[in-house]
């Protein structure tokens, strides 16, 4: 009957019937109908029913401190390589403990000791601690807002001041070189200033070799960032928000607090500046555990960041191109119109992270805004008005006429007998047009138009 635990009522019996009345443990056994080692190990005081002594297993005398410190090893190795499908198993230690140990345990004692050391061996984190102006941390995450009435995803770029917890944050639809790039500037001219080291993960825009600490070579366009802000960087491992911890917290901060309910807003600009807001807003916190607000920290901080270049970093994306006969340049897979008078002519295009802008002779000659779908074109119709006013046919039938005009409008011109001469007309006086959704469009040449006609007629 070892281990019986009885209630504190029956303890009481079993204290008085000993005590007071100097009964036998056999008698008290006897009268009260339990077991007589029940009786001999509460009768004297000893053990009481309120308390338990903790059982601790015996450990096997095969699990040694060497072999608990070998396989600590294993995990430090597989922790550094950091590769979820390459890592030691409990079959593979064991192997190895054999191999190099010369141990003679079973496999299933290291299978249940590797299971419990796996527990332990994760749940240690060490404090960091910074300077002012020492280091930030950065990072992108993943959000939702409607925008325009649809929901969209987008990418939160996030940068946290390490010593006072001030942080910046902007909105993109992607997460590319250009919009890592614009991230940085917009947040360095935010604190008007820069941290002397950037920490942050793997991010594959900036990183063309490596892995986590061990990155060999870092993406052109960013060493020139680096090199124009005098800033270095550190990577962190995958999967190891630990690492950085600020910046992992204010993803999940930005989303709580900004993103709920989810915005619906009418551009990703607008969405922005409600972003801004919120950071400015930030200041008046104050971060658990530490003295002071966000504010008065940063105003400790911001002398020790590095001073601003004189001009910023242009982090567009910028190529040569030749018009094709469309009057369009192709980025990526998508095409973007240019005025006509300008087919067939090689043109500067820049790309940033929201808008793409087209130059002749460092004169700018087109804008749109830039497009993350596939295969879509974007049209101008004022870059056709002078070439649809000569050749006024094809009126209803060209894609930017299609794309700008709605649909119901265009049909009450068509069922005019001088419907095209009238489209034409409101078009050169109206600024008004507005965008439908994207159309079929088949390209064909102007004079043309009548081949084309009949080609859609069989």
């Amino acid at each position: 009957m070892k281990g019986v635990k009885i209630d504190v009522e029956l303890y009481e019996q079993i204290r008085h019937l000993s005590i007071v009345e100097g009964l036998s443990q056999r008698a008290i056994a006897n009268r009260l109908n339990i077991s007589r080692n029940t009786v001999s190990k509460y009768c004297d005081g000893t053990y009481v029913p309120w308390e338990r002594k903790s059982y601790t297993a015996r450990r096997p005398p095969v699990i040694t401190d060497e072999v608990r410190n070998f396989i600590f090893s294993c995990f430090d190795e597989d922790n550094s390589h950091n590769v979820k499908k390459q890592k030691h198993t409990a079959t593979r230690i064991h192997q190895r403990l054999q191999e190099e140990l010369s141990f003679n345990g079973s496999e299933s004692n290291i299978r249940k000791v590797v299971r419990a050391l796996r527990d332990q061996h994760n749940d240690a984190f060490i404090p960091l601690e910074f300077d002012p102006g020492e280091a930030a941390q950065i990072d992108f995450g993943t959000a939702y807002a409607y925008i325009k009435g649809v929901r969209r995803t987008i990418k939160i770029f996030c940068m946290r001041l390490c010593y006072s917890g001030h942080f910046f944050v902007k909105s993109f639809y992607a997460e590319n070189e250009e919009c890592f790039l614009e991230g940085h500037i917009a947040a360095f001219e935010f604190f008007h200033g820069t941290p002397k080291r950037i920490i942050f993960d793997n991010a594959k825009v900036v990183v063309k070799e490596g892995l986590g600490a061990y990155v060999k070579q870092e993406a052109k366009r960013y060493l020139e960032l680096k090199a124009h802000y005098a800033f270095l960087t550190n990577y962190c491992n995958p999967s190891s928000g630990h690492e950085k911890g600020l910046v992992e917290n204010l993803v999940g901060y930005v989303r709580r607090n900004t993103l709920v309910p989810m915005p619906k807003v009418d551009s990703l600009e607008q969405l922005n500046t409600v972003l801004i807001h919120k950071c400015k807003d930030y200041v008046s916190h104050t971060i658990k555990g530490r003295t002071g607000t966000v504010g008065e920290n940063y105003d400790l901080e911001k002398s020790s960041l590095l001073p601003l270049p004189r001009y910023s970093y242009h982090a567009e994306l910028a190529f040569y191109t030749q018009v094709n006969t469309y009057s369009l340049v192709t980025f990526k897979t998508n095409k973007y119109s240019v005025p006509t008078e300008y087919a067939g002519k090689e043109v500067l295009v820049k790309a940033s992270a929201t808008n793409i802008s087209v130059y002749y002779k460092s004169t700018i000659i087109a804008t749109h805004e830039r497009s993350y779908l596939q295969h879509e074109k974007k049209y101008d119709i004022d870059h056709y008005l002078t070439l649809l006013e000569a050749r006024p046919r094809a009126l209803f039938n060209t894609a930017p006429v299609r794309q700008f005009v709605p649909k119901e409008i265009l049909q009450s011109f068509v069922r005019q007998p001088n419907g095209q001469q009238l489209l034409l007309a409101h078009l050169k006086s109206s600024n008004a047009t507005k965008e439908t959704s994207e159309i079929t469009v088949i390209p064909t040449k102007l004079h043309k138009y009548d081949q084309l006609i009949k080609e859609v007629s069989i």
